[in-house]
């Protein structure tokens, strides 16, 4: 192996990553190019200044929650004067080859890019955010519905900026890169160069039938052997859409990689697909603006169970709730929550590069509308996402309105280790760690109210009791129907519910939990305005406090509450 200074081979030309440049090599390593986003306009070779060229090259990585910065020499490895990894068809074209030996540097050597995850480099190189989506397990070649919606949200990713991927699993060794009869590869993470609605017919016919069909495409990152089923860059089919449509598609005919396929056809051929969203948070964009909170965490095994922060996963009931809690607040009727978890990158070796991953994953569980505590018991359980010995971990779901608690695990407990918390909604979602009270950043330990100075005068909770309000019926009816909200109070702290509008038996599914000082003090409801016959919700069962969380059964406050 040799290498060859970049300085003494002038570049000349705009660097873009387009169909023709990139080629993958000798090592597995191309599950990165699709996610190339480097800068290079400040650091192009210019003809006119040679002397301005100093043999260095600066990139930004995002890890970990900020970005990291790398610097390299312009050396690359080579056998036979040629260069052995990433590399581009044109001789004088070396940007893919230095971002590659970045990212290498960032990971501890080349090695720790072979095979490597292509969701974790779609993060690295946008700091944005992965999905994986397994279309096997969720049929969507047989299932329409969910394919339509699969294609609109990835039209919006794509349009929006975002980066996508498309892969076949390789359940074995010798699966790997092998080649199918239509002509794809296992085991190649496939770039999603286009998503796009192409419009059928000629002529004015295409334009008032409006009829049009989801297309994707897709580019193998060796840069040759392609899709050879209905519309790849031979077939019939393209006879069905205008010259000028097919040229604003880009279509070509020759063994570049590249191709199109029908999303129906890519659903039933393909295993995966990665999106990698590249969230907005600014205010002054025209799209979609997220809101962000991202908070640092640890998993931390301690003897002592208030202290342990490694307690597993749900399987292990008797550690679960010693795990580090977070709460959030949906805050319209219904709110698309996006949550991603990222345990820090490990390096077992600067030879190896790579370390071993912990299996981690987290449950989120509707709770009471004014819980500052952490959770002891189980409550429903909203979501929930898969465990698995990845970096990251996503799930994208759609809650109602309320509070609701992330609990983010390993699988085992004991483990150790930090992560990174990433929660976005459409508006603030005041997510913060549970416990403390006084501090909406940093963690929080606490289970029960502290003790201060002030509680030999005022007291001390003697109780906890948690109340939930389902419904009510036999509200009086109007033309339009009733509006009301309900309304909990217990020693000056109350819980109020969203308003149900129109009708005469609605749903408040509203909960409570109240520390309480003077037992004997009653709980009130409050129907608003008052035209109730009566409620239907959890008993307010009273608890010793060191219990935390009482259990409950449905039954009618207005028969059991003499104080209503």
């Amino acid at each position: 192996m040799g290498a060859f200074p970049f300085a003494n081979i002038p570049v000349e030309g705009k660097r873009r990553a387009n169909k023709s440049v990139l080629n993958e090599h000798a090592v597995g390593s191309g599950f990165w190019l699709k996610s190339l986003h480097s800068d290079w306009k400040e650091q192009e070779w210019d003809p006119e200044k040679p002397d301005a060229y100093g043999g260095i090259f600066h990139f930004r990585f995002w890890r970990f929650g900020e970005w990291v910065d790398v610097v390299i020499d312009d050396r690359l490895p080579t056998v036979n004067n040629q260069l052995i990894y990433c590399h581009s068809n044109s001789r004088n074209e070396f940007w893919c080859a230095l971002v590659e030996k970045a990212y290498a540097k960032l990971a501890g050597c080349y090695q720790a890019l072979d095979g490597g995850n292509t969701a974790d480099a779609l993060v690295d190189f946008t700091g944005g955010v992965s999905e994986p989506i397994d279309l096997a397990e969720g049929d969507f070649a047989n299932d329409e519905t969910k394919r339509n919606q699969l294609f609109e949200r990835m039209l919006k990713v794509h349009s929006r900026g975002g980066l996508i991927s498309a892969s076949i699993k390789a359940v074995t060794a010798a699966d790997m890169e092998a080649r199918l009869a239509c002509g794809l590869v296992k085991g190649h993470a496939y770039a999603v160069t286009d998503v796009r609605k192409v419009r059928l017919g000629h002529g004015l016919l295409a334009f008032f039938k409006s009829e049009k069909l989801d297309m994707i495409r897709l580019r193998n990152p060796w840069g040759e052997r392609e899709w050879n089923g209905p519309w790849s860059d031979t077939s019939e089919e393209w006879q069905k859409v205008s010259k000028s449509e097919r040229e604003k598609m880009g279509v070509t005919v020759q063994d570049d990689g590249e191709f199109w396929m029908t999303f129906e056809d890519v659903c039933r051929y393909f295993t995966d697909i990665i999106k990698c969203r590249l969230i907005n948070t600014s205010y002054l964009s025209i799209h979609k603006t997220w809101e962000e909170a991202r908070l640092h965490g640890a998993w931390m095994p301690h003897e002592d169970p208030r202290q342990n922060r490694s307690g597993g996963c749900i399987n292990n009931k008797d550690t679960f709730f010693q795990n580090p809690q977070y709460i959030f607040d949906v805050k319209k009727p219904e709110d698309e929550v996006l949550i991603c978890i990222q345990q820090r990158p490990k390096r077992s070796t600067r030879r190896e590069g790579k370390g071993e991953n912990l299996a981690i994953g987290f449950d989120i569980y509707k709770v009471e509308e004014n819980r500052q505590y952490r959770m002891h018991s189980l409550q429903h359980k909203a979501a929930s996402s898969i465990y698995i010995n990845s970096r990251s971990v996503f799930l994208r779901t759609e809650q109602p309105e309320g509070r609701y608690v992330i609990i983010p695990t390993t699988f085992e407990p004991g483990h150790t280790g930090e992560f990174l918390l990433r929660v976005f909604t459409d508006v603030p979602s005041n997510c913060r760690y549970l416990g403390m009270g006084q501090h909406e950043w940093g963690e929080l330990r606490l289970d029960e109210p502290p003790h201060t100075c002030w509680s030999s005068l005022c007291g001390y909770p003697q109780l906890v009791t948690q109340v939930h309000v389902l419904g009510a019926a036999g509200l009086k009816d109007s033309p339009t129907g009733a509006n009301s909200y309900v309304i909990i109070k217990c020693e000056g702290d109350k819980v109020r519910s969203a308003v149900q509008k129109g009708t005469s038996i609605p749903e408040y599914n509203v909960k409570g939990i109240f520390y309480r000082k003077k037992p004997s003090h009653p709980i009130t409801v409050q129907v608003s305005p008052p035209v109730w016959r009566h409620l239907l919700g959890s008993q307010p069962e009273a608890s010793p406090l060191s219990q935390l969380a009482p259990r409950a059964n449905t039954w009618d406050f207005a028969q059991s509450w003499k104080t209503l």
